[in-house]
């Protein structure tokens, strides 16, 4: 059967290898497909991934690195679940993601191992039918209740290949399981006639075998059956499988219940279609060649998708066209057709359903009639004429309830009355009339159609029952129309809204709208159905009843996508024409919020008739600031005569007019003004504040100042100045410069304002700015205060206080005889200025008497040391006397006030030195310097008492007073001090020094004193003199001679500055330090003196040190050893001893010390030295002393240098903490191999172990502890060692033991290869493939040497162990060998393609093989191959291209392939090629195919292929056999020429030809009159009536009457030209008709047109009575034509009614409506 007409459809949907996805992941268990929207691969190679292939976007795979066992998406959302077993454990972790949120959504570890859905609830147990069953189907129904699990098994034992399949279904409610053979399974649910309940179905496959028969069935049962509702029967039919396919078995089962069908697909690709209803056979077919192992339901479109083992994803569909009619047909299955086609809605069975209904309705079956129709493929009965066959007939009224028909809807009743006459259908009584049982039928199974709702509802509208059509409409069954609506708004006009709203009847649901006075929702759904209605027309409707609804729908029209349908001033008109000024006014200020430079002129408008009307209102408008595109010249007029003077100079931009306004002061608020000055230029605000002061100086003075305030610096601080001062107005510039002084730094205008207060009397003013201001001109500030003589001296005060001016001011002030103010300055203002008051009064020559009254009115608060300076400097200083003791007797502590009466009392000479010496509070460095020149004694005295360092050195030793100055440094213990008498720079220094040795620290008895002189001659690096001093206290009989630290001293200093003496002192001195001292003396190098100093106090280490580190003499240090006898003694010799390399005397001095301390220092210096014996006795005496883990492995390594192997193993079987491995592995780099098989084999390191017997060649030995080892290491040490000795034998053992490790293997093969052993190599290796831990680099490494060395074995090693091969790595070695038939393969098995095919083409004698090309070529990804492979087939296989061509034609440009073939002139060749793919109707192969069909002159197909393929020169190909000796061949040029519409020139070819017929077909085609007009005459010509007559009729409606008639009438025939007449005439006298009927409705529409234009122009001129009379409206600029521009046409003057004509007041004429 032709796959066109199968019932069945099959289409590749996607290929999964072109998404990249590889061979080995197209698996059951790696792909998954729950519904049709999504398929889940899981790849585990080339890494682990997940692929989610989505079907609406199936070139944009979805790949993501996860690993997981399982995994599936939701059949309906983007959400992945994802199983894994846990490592370690049997359990497995299951986890959902939500792949478009990239989150992780749950997760559940489950407590076994478990297989079945993602959602983590245990469901049931398996049955036991289901152990060691492979699980591959779980399924549940759609309400969850029932769950059926699928598996496979083996065969049994008398046919394994036949797989059994057991099922498992499971009740949710009775939690019990059923066990049944199946295969395939799927639930369905089916709706049984008679129960409005749906049953729920399980369809069930199976193939068994029983004592060697086959039985395949197709099961169909229903479950829960319901209790007192009709069931379904169970059915079942057989599985017919063909011979070939006795062992294949379903693996898939599909239900569609949009058609009623299962579809069973098997392993093999067989399917199986079955009715759900009766189990009847439908179709079988086998739909893939590859294994199908798994499927999915295409719920939407009732098919299924299949997925096969190449990838193909398969989409199975069921062919509406045909499968009625197959079943029909085909099958004979006529009810199986009627109902396929009532249940799928389906074409193909019209003449039954209509042949099945007369027949019930003849049978007066009205209900299975009425049914039939109801369930009608298409609707085909839902017609009128059904209606009418189920009009009843009866003559007289029927009446009757209609009622329980529609068991569906709410009990109801209808009245039915008949009223037509001419019925079909007797009615008996008492009988429900058919009518009504056709309506219930249909309402009880859908919806009805336009039709019938429009006569179901006028029965019902009849009968007063509107209730039953809400209902209706409520649960939709009846289908809304016009037509319906009408019909309802005669009882119901709500409901009629809704009917017209669910049709749709937009102009109705506008008028129904408006009639309910719903505007706003007209707009609302306008905009939802996109209708336009008349607003216009609605606007003024509303403004009649209700003006704010009004501008509530006009703003709603304002925004409205698309802009306002009615232009903005046309609406404000109208609210204008009602003198609705206020809402005019709202809707243009709402519209206007844009403030758009297009809607200047509203805005000119808005203002315009509230600055008239309602001046506070546009006030209000301006204030907001929400226009800015008005006319501003003519508002601000109008501001003017409205009086808003502040409004008016905001919109003037004249200088003139500004002037004007601005003095209307007396009505504009001082702020608006003073704000309005800020939006001037300075110039003209300057000019203004001119003005305004020369019409009222006064008045206006405080404006200005406010104005000069706020934008001083916009104008200019100097500009307002000069501006006062032009007016001399200084009480405007007070009251503007005290504004801007707190801001201000400059000192003019600080000046000013002091010098403006001061003239306007503000005092206090005046003296609070000179107190507080820091900016002014202090002294031309002065100047004017003195030269104004202000009453109140407090602001001079304040300037010459502030500013250092005191003499100046106190010198005025005493001038100008104001006594008062200088005491009230002195003792209130500043005290602390009196010393100048007091100085300048003095020269002043002012009395004493006031003088000393000032300075004791002050007191205490007076500064002393100012005033004692003033009157020191003037020898006025007994003027204090009085003044000072006043203080001192009130106690006072300045040192200033007892410094002035010290220096009182020494100028008068009353008794000074016990002022100096009792008096604690003067300055002794003032009072001693006052003294110097007058007694420098009492200097001294006063230096002493202050302890005053320099001044007291510098003043005796310009007095020569040297001995004072020793007294005064020995008892001041100050280093310092010390430090600067001692000093080299002191040239007294040496008299200082006489005077210390021989007067002051003798005369001293405080150890402090000499300690402190003798650090300070130490610190002064004055050794000799130091030792002078020494020798005087501490060897001459004094307090100090046995003083410990004074005789450390002297023996210190001597060392350091003469040695010569330090033997002495030693054997002079006995309390001194010792082991210091000597320490001293070694660092000085006096070793005899530190070694006797030693000596002395017993230190016998520290002296024998010094014997050998310093004197180095370690034969002195031996004979001092033995004399004293001590350890430390000797064990310093031997250390000495050691670092000298007299390791052996070292080592008995150790051993005669006892010591083990330098073990590891003896240890290196005798195995340096290579004296192990002496070594062997200092470790066992060291063992004695110490467990040290160097020791015990040092006497080891020992006993081995000496050859003293049995002392080895004794010492090892001894206890003993020795390193032994550390030592085994020493031995072993030393070469001492037995010692260090002692260790190895004691410690049991076999590997160790296993090298040292390498090393001694023991081979056998090697490999035994080798094995113990099993060290891959050490396998590869004595493997390539027994290589090297060409122990094959062993080595091939260690080498089984290497190569199973991958890391391992390549450098094991490279030392056997490198070494020339292959055959020992190859033997290696083919051994290792029978390892149970073989791997693939083993496959792969022999591969790599048959390929190197016996390549006799390669193809077949790859053949057969191709899966565990490293190909890549093959690949590149078969390259290198030139193995190009071997290369080809791996290439196939790698799914390099490209590669597979460059190889054999390229080595084509030995790599090529047809039909294996052809494999590769449809495969490759490079295009560019595909061409390749032509040009390698045309030039070696010429004979197979067209075979090549057909495989790669859905791959291939054709194009390109006709251009290679027509370069290689071969075009011929490829002719096969071209007719198949012909159908692409590709230009190059068309022309091809062409130019071939004129060679052969094959006419027949040039014309075909002219016909279905129309892509090509079509000129070319005419030009090209126009010429041609044939005449069919010149006819197809014609014919080219017509259809490129080239009419002359195909008129001209069939005419040379004599194809007149052809000719006039031409004509006609071509619609041009003037060529059929030239025919005609050239059949004149040529005498051809007949073609005449013809081309008449054939192109009639080209050829003028008059024409046609003229040159028949010329050429005498009008017999051939009369029919032509005859239905010329007959066709323009219908056309003249039909032209009289049209002008009447025409001229019957314009009347009406005119009566309705006068309607509503007597409303217009209603309307225009109520314009107001001050406002006319003036025309919009830039608007034009009638009635828009220019002026406005005022409407005519209304007659009748009483009423005068109406004067035009400017408003735009009305439209229609």
């Amino acid at each position: 059967m032709a796959a066109a007409n199968a019932p069945i459809s099959m289409k590749e949907v996607l290929t999964l290898s072109s998404l990249g996805i590889n061979q080995q992941s197209m698996t059951f268990t790696h792909l998954t497909m729950e519904s049709d929207k999504y398929i889940c691969v899981r790849e585990t190679a080339p890494q682990n991934s997940v692929v989610i292939i989505d079907m609406n976007m199936p070139m944009q795979p979805l790949r993501r690195p996860i690993t997981a066992d399982s995994a599936l998406m939701n059949p309906n959302s983007r959400i992945l679940a994802l199983k894994a077993q846990l490592p370690g454990t049997t359990q497995d972790h299951l986890q959902i993601f939500n792949i478009e949120m990239k989150a992780k959504m749950k997760s559940h570890q489950m407590p076994e191992q478990m297989l079945g859905d993602s959602e983590p609830v245990k469901m049931f147990e398996r049955t036991a039918n289901l152990v060691n069953n492979q699980i591959i189907n779980y399924r549940c129904d759609p309400s969850e209740k029932w769950l059926v699990l699928i598996g496979i098994a083996p065969g049994s034992p008398e046919r394994p290949q036949l797989v059994k399949g057991n099922m498992q279904l499971f009740s949710v409610d009775q939690q019990r399981s059923q066990a049944l053979e199946a295969h395939a399974a799927s639930f369905a649910s089916f709706k049984v006639l008679g129960n409005e309940n749906p049953s729920t179905l399980i369809c069930f496959a199976s193939k068994s075998t029983n004592a060697g028969q086959i039985t395949s069935k197709l099961h169909v049962i229903e479950l829960g059956a319901q209790q007192g509702k009709p069931g379904f029967t169970k059915k079942q039919a057989d599985l017919f499988f063909p011979p070939d396919f006795g062992d294949d078995f379903p693996v898939s089962m599909q239900i569609s219940q949009k058609y009623g069908l299962i579809y069973v697909i098997t392993k093999l690709g067989l399917l199986f279609v079955y009715d759900l209803e009766t189990a009847s056979a439908v179709y079988r077919n086998r739909i893939s060649p590859d294994p199908i192992f798994l499927t999915a339901e295409a719920s939407s479109i009732g098919g299924f998708y299949a997925i096969n083992r190449r990838g193909q994803v398969l989409l199975a569909t069921v062919n509406e066209a045909t499968i009625v009619p197959f079943v029909s047909g085909q099958l004979n299955n006529l009810e199986l057709a009627v109902n396929l086609a009532k249940r799928g809605n389906l074409p193909g069975a019209e003449n039954l359903v209509v042949q099945r209904f007369q027949e019930l309705f003849s049978q007066t079956k009205y209900k299975e009639a009425a049914e039939l129709a109801a369930e009608s493929p298409q609707g085909i009965l839902r017609t009128p004429d059904t209606v009418a066959k189920f009009q009843p007939s009866s003559s007289g009224t029927s009446m009757g309830w209609f009622c329980g028909m529609f068991h569906v809807l709410v009990p109801i009743g209808i009245i039915y009355e008949q009223e037509e006459k001419n019925e079909s259908v007797p009615v008996q009584s008492g009988q429900t009339p058919p009518l009504l049982q056709y309506f219930g039928t249909l309402l009880t199974r859908g919806k009805l159609n336009a039709f019938e709702s429009l006569e179901l509802s006028r029965l019902v509208v009849n009968q007063n029952k509107k209730n039953l059509l809400e209902n209706w409409l409520a649960e939709d069954k009846l289908e809304c129309s016009e037509e319906l609506g009408d019909l309802v708004k005669t009882v119901d006009n709500d409901l009629a809204l809704k009917i017209y709203i669910k049709a749709r009847a937009t102009p109705k649901v506008v008028a129904a709208f408006a009639e309910r006075r719903e505007f706003d929702k007209i707009l609302i759904y306008s905009k939802q159905v996109g209708y336009t209605p008349d607003y216009l027309f609605l606007l003024q409707t509303i403004l009649r009843s209700d003006p704010q609804g009004a501008v509530n729908f006009a703003l709603m029209m304002s925004q409205m996508e698309g802009g306002c349908p009615v232009d903005y001033n046309t609406i404000t008109d109208l609210f204008l024409q009602r003198n609705l000024i206020r809402e005019a006014t709202a809707f243009l200020l709402d519209v206007l919020k844009p403030n758009l430079p297009e809607h200047g002129f509203l805005q000119t408008k808005v203002l315009e008739i509230n600055l008239v009307t309602f001046p506070n209102v546009a006030d209000a408008i301006l204030a907001n600031g929400m226009f800015s595109h008005y006319d501003r010249p003519r508002i601000a007029q109008l501001c003017e005569k409205a009086g808003l003077y502040v409004r008016a100079l905001q919109h003037y931009t004249e200088l003139p007019d500004i002037k004007r306004v601005i003095v209307n002061t007396h009505a504009i608020e001082p702020q608006a003004l003073v704000e309005f000055f800020g939006t001037l230029s300075k110039e003209w605000a300057l000019e203004c504040m001119k003005d305004l002061l020369l019409v009222n100086l006064r008045a206006n003075l405080q404006i200005i100042v406010q104005t000069a305030k706020e934008y001083c610096e916009q104008l200019g601080v100097e500009a307002c100045i000069k501006l006062f001062e032009q007016f001399k107005s200084y009480e405007g510039l007070y009251f503007f410069l005290g504004s801007y002084l707190s801001s201000s730094e400059d000192p003019d205008i600080h000046f000013k304002y002091i010098e403006a207060a001061a003239k306007t009397g503000q005092i206090k003013e005046v003296e609070r700015v000179t107190r507080e201001s820091n900016f002014y001109d202090a002294e031309k500030t002065k100047n004017f205060l003195m030269e104004a003589k202000l009453p109140d001296a407090r602001p001079l005060i304040n300037v010459c206080d502030r500013f250092g001016f005191v003499p100046d001011l106190t010198h005025y002030l005493y001038t100008s005889n104001m006594l008062r103010y200088i005491e009230g300055y002195v003792q209130k203002v500043n005290p602390g200025n009196a010393p100048l008051v007091v100085g300048q009064l003095l020269d002043d020559e002012c009395p004493e008497d006031f003088i000393k009254g000032l300075i004791l009115s002050v007191r205490s608060l007076l500064p002393v040391e100012p005033l004692v300076e003033e009157c020191e400097k003037r020898n006025r200083l007994r003027l204090l006397t009085q003044f000072l003791e006043h203080l001192v007797s009130e106690g006072s502590q300045d040192v200033h006030v007892h410094n002035a009466l010290g220096k009182i009392i020494i100028d008068s000479n009353n008794n000074p030195e016990h002022f100096l010496t009792t008096n604690p509070y003067y300055d002794s460095r003032v009072v001693g310097k006052y003294c110097e020149k007058r007694d420098p004694t009492l200097a001294v005295v006063a230096y002493r008492r202050g302890q005053c360092d320099d001044e007291l050195i510098n003043v005796t030793n310009k007095n020569s007073l040297f001995k004072l100055q020793a007294r005064y440094v020995v008892e001041r213990m100050d280093a310092d001090l010390w430090d600067k008498a001692l000093s080299p720079d002191n040239e007294y220094r040496r008299q200082l020094i006489d005077q210390v040795v021989s007067t002051a620290l003798p005369e001293s008895k405080s150890p402090e004193q000499v300690s402190a002189a003798v650090k300070a001659f130490m610190t002064a690096d004055l050794p000799h003199e130091l030792i002078e001093l020494l020798e005087k206290i501490v060897l001459q009989n004094s307090a100090f001679s046995g003083n410990f630290n004074l005789q450390n001293l002297l023996i210190l200093t001597a060392i350091k500055a003469d040695p010569s003496r330090v033997m002495d002192y030693i054997n002079r001195l006995d309390n001194f330090d010792g082991p210091a001292v000597g320490e001293v003396a070694v660092e000085a190098q006096l070793y005899e003196e530190a070694f006797a100093i030693f000596k002395k106090f017993n230190l016998n280490v520290q002296a024998v040190n010094v014997l050998l580190d310093n004197i180095q003499s370690i034969e002195r240090a031996v004979e001092f050893a033995f004399r004293v006898e001590e350890d430390a003694v000797w064990s310093q010799v031997a250390k000495a001893q050691l670092r000298e390399g007299l390791v052996s005397d070292a080592i008995e001095s150790f051993i005669r010390a006892d010591d083990a301390t330098q073990f590891l220092d003896v240890i290196q210096a005798a195995e340096d030295a290579n004296v192990y014996h002496d070594l062997v006795r200092y470790l066992l005496m060291v063992r004695q002393k110490t467990k040290e883990p160097k020791v015990d492995s040092e006497l080891i390594y020992a006993y081995a240098k000496i050859d003293r192997l049995g002392d080895i193993e004794e010492f090892v079987l001894m206890p003993n903490v020795a390193n032994l491995q550390d030592v085994g592995d020493r031995l072993y780099v030393e070469a001492l191999y037995e010692a260090a098989k002692i260790i190895f084999a004691f410690i049991s390191n076999w590997a160790k172990l296993a090298c040292t017997l390498v090393k001694l060649r023991q081979f056998q030995g090697a490999v035994d502890a080798a094995r113990k080892a099993n060290s891959s290491k050490t396998w590869k040490e004595v493997c390539f060692a027994c290589v090297d000795a060409e122990e094959f034998r062993l080595a091939q053992i260690c080498g089984l033991n290497i190569i199973i490790q991958v890391d391992d293997l390549e450098e094991v093969s490279d030392y056997y290869q490198n070494r020339g052993c292959f055959n020992e190599l190859i033997s290696l290796m083919e051994s290792g493939l029978g390892l149970e831990r073989a791997h693939m680099g083993i496959f792969t490494e022999l591969g790599v040497l048959y390929a190197r060395y016996r390549p006799e074995k390669l193809m077949e090693h790859i053949k057969l162990f191709s899966t565990r091969l490293n190909i890549p790595k093959l690949i590149r070695v078969c390259d290198e060998q030139q193995h190009w038939t071997e290369l080809t393969y791996l290439y196939i098995q790698y799914d390099e393609f490209d590669n597979a095919a460059t190889t054999i083409m390229n080595h084509s004698p030995e790599a090529w093989d047809h039909m294996q090309f052809k494999d590769v070529a449809v495969k490759v990804a490079n295009v560019e191959l595909y061409y390749k492979a032509v040009h390698f087939y045309l030039q070696e296989h010429p004979d197979l291209i067209n075979d090549l061509l057909n495989v790669l034609a859905l791959r291939v440009d054709h194009t390109r392939v006709v251009d290679i073939m027509r370069k290689a002139g071969h075009l011929h060749l490829v002719k096969p090629y071209m007719v198949a793919v012909q159908s692409a109707n590709v230009a190059a192969v068309n022309e091809a195919l062409n130019g071939i069909y004129v060679e052969e002159e094959d006419y027949d197909r040039l014309r075909e292929s002219i016909d279905m393929h129309d892509n090509f020169d079509q000129i070319g190909l005419a030009q090209k056999v126009e010429k041609h000796e044939l005449l069919e061949m010149r006819r197809i040029a014609a014919y080219i020429y017509k259809k490129a519409g080239r009419w002359k020139q195909s008129i001209a070819l069939s005419k040379k030809d004599s194809l007149y017929k052809d000719a006039m077909e031409t004509c006609s085609q071509s619609g041009d009159r003037e060529l059929a007009e030239e025919l005609l005459a050239y059949f004149i010509e040529q005498k051809k009536k007949e073609c005449f007559a013809a081309c008449l009729f054939v192109c009639y409606d080209l050829i003028r009457p008059d024409v046609a008639l003229e040159l028949a009438w010329m050429n005498n025939m009008i017999d051939f030209a009369f029919p032509y007449l005859l239905q010329f005439i007959r066709e323009y006298t219908g056309k003249v008709d039909e032209l009289v009927k049209d002008r009447i409705e025409a001229i019957k529409e314009t009347k009406a047109k005119e009566e309705e234009e006068k309607d509503v122009l007597k409303q217009q001129n209603m309307y225009a009575q109520l314009l107001p009379l001050a406002l006319p409206a003036p025309p919009m600029p830039g608007m034009g034509g009638a009635g828009m521009g220019g002026g406005f046409v005022p409407p005519p003057p209304m007659g009748g009614m009483g009423m005068p004509p109406m004067p035009p007041f400017g408003m735009p004429p009305m439209g229609t409506y």
